[in-house]
């Protein structure tokens, strides 16, 4: 969505009424870089840079000395072997997803963000193009998420699909012998882990508020089958929050959350749960399952002593008796385009180092980002079977038209809609709502956005 909307839904009053001129990008800089992504060489290109830039993002585990894994500290001691001249200087930020937005509009942001929830066509007023899109196709996957009329102005951190975090002892011990593949199968399985083990079925992470929005990203291609549901078919859709009576779509996505907290199947008190607790919770088997993407399976595995327990599954929905799994971006690396010159060049360079040499993608449980790389991290063993679709991009024309409905019907789909799913939660436990009044309040506001905003839809 666009910074004004997002800053709005967010309550931050004053900075929207700031305008997006404030201290926004300049869209044709004189100074900026005539250098693009395909164009660089790694340890050939820009050795000469002297240059200190600076790296925001919300990564803030990696930024300390205990993380399990590589830190950034590590990462940028081994990009110094290269480029010793070019200094990175890594700020990290615990509510990410709300303060990068009040930064970008700000200004005060640095060189390199993790580019937050804006709209496509908001892109060039706030970030460098990094190449034509054709081009950065043949060096990067998913170089369309982040493009608008044919520039492509973000590389993700690494590739995500969406399952579900399992521990793979537990589910041996409640009886476990195959995965699920249906939400009556996965909403069965919950019932033997609570009869069978001491472990919490299902882990919310409610009070996380980021681990509730995730939900969403299941609803596309995973619940679907369908590549072009997500960014094509969804803003043309009515009640797209109604049961289709197969097992699929939206509808049957969310009501795994409802039933499995309805029936007793998750924390006693969903208030109390803890994000960075649940890790280790994961890790010892005092939790069973937490719906998360990818990104989330290593920092579990490092957590404590029992890594191997911790496994991946696919989501369990099947569409005509197949799994899919929706391969989409994590955060983008964007370059800010009011940066100097060689600053955006040394940007440039660490964000094609960090996709290229550093190894990130595969350490952190992703799926690499360059487009000649076809490496899968082990956590997808489970995923033999499953058929991985990256989605396609919106239309031309209708980049930001999934924005403008998710910001009237104030429902934010995979956009800072964190309080709709924690709504389920709330209603399922204090059983005052049933799902599919709640399904059919979202319908209204659904509904109510696509004539407002005079969108033609089925």
């Amino acid at each position: 969505m666009s910074i004004k909307k997002s800053i709005a839904a967010l309550a931050v009053a004053s900075l929207a009424v700031a305008g997006l001129t404030a201290c926004g990008g300049n869209n044709a800089s004189s100074e900026d870089t005539d250098l693009t992504y395909p164009e660089i060489e790694l340890g050939t290109t820009g050795t000469d840079i002297e240059a200190t830039i600076t790296f925001y993002n919300g990564r803030t585990d990696m930024g300390t000395d205990t993380y399990q894994g590589k830190n950034w500290a590590d990462y940028i001691a081994e990009f110094n072997k290269m480029y010793p001249n070019i200094k990175v200087d890594v700020q990290t930020d615990s509510n990410y997803a709300s303060n990068a937005l009040t930064r970008l509009q700000g200004g005060d942001w640095g060189d390199i963000m993790m580019i937050p929830a804006v709209d496509q066509s908001e892109l060039p007023t706030y970030f460098l193009p990094l190449g034509d899109l054709e081009d950065m196709q043949n060096e990067v996957k998913l170089a369309d998420e982040k493009a608008y009329e044919g520039k492509s102005y973000g590389v993700a951190t690494d590739g995500q699909t969406s399952g579900v975090i399992y521990n793979k002892r537990i589910f041996q011990e409640a009886g476990i012998t195959e995965l699920p593949k249906t939400p009556e199968e996965f909403i069965d399985d919950l019932k033997l882990i609570k009869k069978n083990t001491d472990a919490i079925p299902m882990y919310t992470n409610y009070a996380a508020g980021f681990t509730m929005g995730a939900w969403d990203a299941y609803i596309g291609g995973t619940a679907t089958g369908d590549d072009a549901y997500m960014n094509q078919k969804l803003a043309h859709t009515r009640s797209p929050f109604s049961d289709p009576g197969d097992g699929t779509h939206a509808y049957n996505v969310y009501k795994i959350l409802y039933d499995a907290v309805d029936q007793g199947l998750t924390e006693d008190d969903y208030s109390t749960t803890d994000w960075e607790t649940s890790k280790t919770l994961m890790n010892d088997g005092d939790v069973a399952t937490m719906v998360l993407g990818a990104w989330a399976v290593t920092q579990m595995q490092q957590i404590g002593e029992h890594g191997e327990d911790v496994g991946y599954m696919p989501f369990p929905i099947s569409v005509d008796g197949k799994q899919y799994a929706s391969l989409g971006g994590n955060y983008s690396m964007g370059i800010n385009i009011d940066s100097p010159a060689n600053e955006q060049e040394a940007s440039m360079i660490f964000i094609k180092w960090l996709t290229e040499e550093s190894g990130y993608a595969m350490n952190e449980g992703g799926v690499p980002i360059a487009a000649d790389d076809d490496q899968l991290p082990s956590i997808y063993e489970d995923f033999a079977d499953v058929e991985m679709i990256p989605n396609l991009p919106a239309k031309e024309g209708e980049e930001d038209l999934l924005a403008d409905i998710n910001s009237e019907s104030e429902l934010g789909i995979n956009s800072n809609g964190d309080k709709k799913v924690q709504g389920i939660v709330e209603h399922a436990a204090n059983h005052d709502m049933d799902f599919d009044a709640i399904m059919e309040e979202w319908n209204t506001s659904w509904n109510d956005a696509l004539d407002t905003l005079g969108v033609e839809a089925e």
